[in-house]
């Protein structure tokens, strides 16, 4: 328990405390959703990381889904151009004998959402998953290049 005190009233907070692990969220207790267990529920979003590059030909997107298997994985598009990756990662399991030290993982459901360009092939997305990694390539429609055709300058 933290030796420092709490500036937030009678509760004892490890917030000021610098080898504490928890993270604080001012907008904890807000009710800015009408879903707040799913609020909570997505504290592993933070951790859910997301690489979206461009090629020539697609936008590919990489998550680190680390533990998880493509059965524990949602890759959705919605409203037309709305990507969509979700998942959960399960708790382990509480043994009465097991005396835990540490818990860093994190558990819960996750969800990230992108918005794809105009130029996104949406009928041939395609999702892949190999070692705790997560790739969604998503094919560009191909930009046809405009004819020139050269104007002899006469005079």
């Amino acid at each position: 328990m933290s030796q420092i005190p709490s500036f937030f009233g009678s509760r004892r907070s490890k917030i000021l405390d610098p080898f504490s692990l928890e993270i604080w969220d001012p907008f904890k207790d807000f009710p800015f959703s009408s879903e707040p267990q799913f609020a909570r529920e997505t504290s592993a979003l933070v951790n859910t990381r997301v690489d979206w590059k461009e090629t020539p030909e697609a936008h590919v997107f990489k998550a680190d889904l680390p533990g998880l298997n493509k059965e524990e994985v949602k890759v959705e598009v919605e409203d037309d151009r709305v990507l969509q990756i979700s998942g959960e990662r399960e708790v382990e399991k509480e043994e009465k004998k097991d005396t835990w030290h540490r818990v860093e993982r994190s558990s819960g459901k996750f969800l990230r959402r992108f918005r794809l360009p105009e130029n996104a092939k949406m009928d041939q997305i395609k999702a892949a998953m190999e070692n705790g990694v997560l790739t969604v390539t998503v094919p560009k429609v191909e930009v046809k290049k405009p004819d020139v055709k050269a104007i002899e300058i006469s005079g």
